[in-house]
């Protein structure tokens, strides 16, 4: 029996000796526990980081190089109108950016870096050279930084969607020719730039002709934009909380919530700050603008009438010119009709009349040169010639009458009663530019560190909340460093922004560029803001309008950044082939 059961065992034995080797050890690696298996995972893995080290801590240079001049170019145009419209100062502007554009990355950002690092390129084509696809992004975060750098330089408010979407189809044609593109996605980008600021100045112009038919022309236009702060400000908080919660970010758990309940959270939240403005921010509104309007109507007016009338003891004075020290009086009739032909004449002519004793000026009118001065001297005669005279022929001046107003501006009650509601509407805009372009600044560096800590192409990770939170720092840097160069191109250039119309133009960009975020699509804030500011512009068909110059010259920028971005980039992807592959 002994004999029997050992036989079977090393029969048994036998067999399983013969069958592991069969066994192709491939297999085993992915779903082995076996420790030498790690073991080697791990110590390929340690050997990967210190090869690529270096590219991490280029590529979070680079990045936030990059983040630098969007901040400085791209936030300067979510808050140019504002400034433009003297809302808001330029500090003011860049304290609040900076909270908006970093809130807005991290719940927002997620899906358009998502677009940039893995939908503009076939990733599938870098396995196995996944240090390729590094150097790629590396190569692409240095092409959009030099050209946002230069543009800025030279205040032109470029796109960074454009400069890192250029730069990612540049550093792939080179590596991968015509085949390392998707063009149907990069297709619907450059789509997306045309319609956008389209869409976007649409949206402000219909926006802006409802402000002005139901508020601005009213006899009395506060009555009707007090009505309308609580809806204004109730939509705009719903519209913004429903990009948010809708498909929101993972770690939130805002992605578990159906449409149906963002949607009745962000009506809910817009019902309450409706009812609070109504209760509070009204009132307040309409005491401070009372207040306006009662130191106006405070203000001195002053009647100018003749000398003849003035019982001051001191002497009155005539108006005359002096030339080459001849004394010229002047004096212009209130009554058009009894001294209609009576003019300034040359002072050679007035001599020569003086000197026949004639006293009177000449018909022909004063010769216009450079050399005149104005004077009052005293004369004994003075006392019949009126000080101040009208032109109307009138003794009244028109001095007491109120000036009559650009059809540009603005009432302070109006403005006042816009300002707040513009810095809300800008608020949210720089909110909405984080989540969109701020993403589109660091998609590369996402897509470098995600390879560098998977050693995949694939990026299956979501972007980590520190790598946006620190593109919103070099944001908020660049904005505070230099963003005062576009703020000017934008909110004082290129159409004079009132409150009213700067209102109209945050709101429709802003909508544009959360509807954008929100299906994953890169689209341009500079495009929608630019767009919404020569619609409404162009709509109010003032005198001055729109600096049609200006805008020819950004949108020559906006032709050359792509192409020049993948230049740029395809040159620096090459080098770095050349010396690291």
């Amino acid at each position: 029996m002994g004999g029997a059961k050992l036989g079977i065992l090393m029969l048994v034995l036998g067999v399983s000796f013969t069958v592991v080797p069969a066994f192709d050890i491939t297999e085993m690696v992915p779903t082995s526990t076996f420790s030498p298996f790690t073991t080697t995972t791990e110590h390929s893995l340690s050997i990967w980081h210190s090869q690529t080290l270096w590219i991490i801590i280029v590529g979070f240079f680079l990045a936030f190089t990059l983040a630098f001049g969007v901040g400085a170019n791209d936030v300067a145009n979510v808050f140019g109108t504002s400034v433009g419209a003297k809302v808001v100062t330029l500090r003011q502007a860049c304290i609040i950016a900076t909270f908006a554009e970093i809130a807005g990355a991290v719940l927002l950002g997620y899906k358009v870096s998502d677009t940039v690092r893995k939908g503009i390129l076939d990733v599938e084509l870098y396995n196995n050279t996944e240090k390729e696809l590094m150097l790629g992004s590396l190569a692409a975060l240095g092409g959009s930084s030099i050209w946002n750098l230069v543009a800025t330089f030279f205040s032109l408010p470029i796109s960074g969607t454009h400069t890192i979407v250029g730069a990612t189809v540049g550093f792939s044609l080179c590596a991968r020719g015509l085949n390392g593109v998707n063009w149907a996605t990069f297709g619907k980008i450059v789509a997306s730039w045309f319609v956008s600021p389209i869409m976007s100045g649409f949206i402000s112009a219909i926006i802006f002709l409802i402000v002005r038919t139901f508020i601005l022309n009213k006899a009395d236009p506060i009555t009707p934009g007090l009505k309308s702060l609580p809806f204004f400000y109730g939509f705009t908080v719903l519209v913004n909380v429903f990009s948010v919660v809708h498909d929101g970010p993972q770690m939130l758990l805002f992605d578990r919530i159906p449409w149906w309940g963002a949607l009745i959270v962000s009506l809910s939240v817009g019902a309450i700050v409706g009812l609070l403005v109504q209760f509070l921010v009204v009132p307040r509104q309409r005491a401070s603008i009372q207040e306006i309007i009662d130191a106006r109507n405070r203000k001195p007016s002053f009647t100018f009438d003749s000398t003849d009338n003035s019982r001051s003891g001191t002497p009155p004075q005539e108006l005359a010119i002096v030339e080459n020290g001849i004394i010229t009086p002047t004096s212009f009739p209130f009554d058009s009709q009894k001294k209609s032909k009576e003019s300034l004449a040359t002072p050679s002519e007035h001599s020569e009349q003086s000197e026949e004793g004639s006293g009177l000026l000449s018909d022909k009118p004063m010769a216009s040169k450079n050399d005149q001065s104005v004077a009052a001297l005293l004369a004994s005669n003075a006392s019949q010639l009126p000080l101040v005279e009208g032109s109307n022929g009138s003794k009244e001046s028109e001095l007491d009458q109120p000036p009559k107003e650009d059809q540009e501006s603005e009432s302070p009650e109006v403005g006042k009663l816009f300002s707040f509601l513009q810095i809300m509407t800008a608020t949210f805009g720089s909110f909405a530019h984080g989540g969109n372009d701020v993403s589109n600044a660091i998609g590369p560096l996402i897509a470098l560190w995600a390879i560098y800590t998977e050693g995949s192409v694939a990026q299956k990770s979501e972007p980590p909340i520190y790598i946006l939170l620190y593109g919103g720092l070099g944001i908020s840097v660049g904005l505070w460093v230099w963003g005062r160069r576009v703020i000017k191109t934008i909110g004082e250039d290129l159409t004079k922004v009132t409150p009213s119309s700067g209102f109209s133009i945050e709101v429709g960009s802003a909508f544009t560029v959360l509807l954008a975020s929100k299906i994953g699509l890169p689209i341009s804030t500079t495009h929608c803001k630019v767009g919404s500011v020569v619609f409404v512009g162009w709509t109010k068909s003032t005198k001055r309008g729109v600096d049609w110059g200006l805008f020819r010259n950004i949108v020559i920028a906006w032709i050359v950044t792509v192409p020049l971005t993948a230049a740029i980039s395809a040159l620096l992807m090459l080098m770095l082939q050349t010396i690291f592959l």
